[in-house]
C-alpha cells in the first residue's frame, strides 16, 4: 500500500515535530531527519493498528483518501 501524505515539519522548543493533518498523526525528533524517521514509524504503527481493528479503509476514506486502481 502506498499512501501520499502531506507532512508539516516545524520546530517546537528544542524538538522538530512532523505532523500529518489528514491522519492527525505526529511525532518528533532532535533533528529533522530524526522527526521524519519517528514519523514514519508512527504512521506505520497507526496503519497496522487500524488494519488490526479492521477499520483501515474506513479511516482512510474519512480522512479524504481514495483508492486508485488495484484490488481491495
Amino acid at each position: 500500500m502506498n499512501i501520499s501524505l502531506r507532512v508539516d515539519i516545524f520546530k517546537e522548543g528544542d524538538a522538530y515535530v512532523a505532523l500529518s493533518p489528514e491522519l492527525n498523526v505526529s511525532s518528533f525528533g532532535d533533528t529533522i531527519d530524526d522527526a521524519k524517521i519517528s514519523f514514519r514509524e508512527a504512521v506505520e504503527a497507526f496503519i497496522e493498528e487500524c488494519r488490526g481493528m479492521g477499520t483501515l479503509e474506513d479511516v482512510l476514506e474519512e480522512s479524504g483518501f481514495s483508492r486508485i486502481g488495484g484490488k481491495k
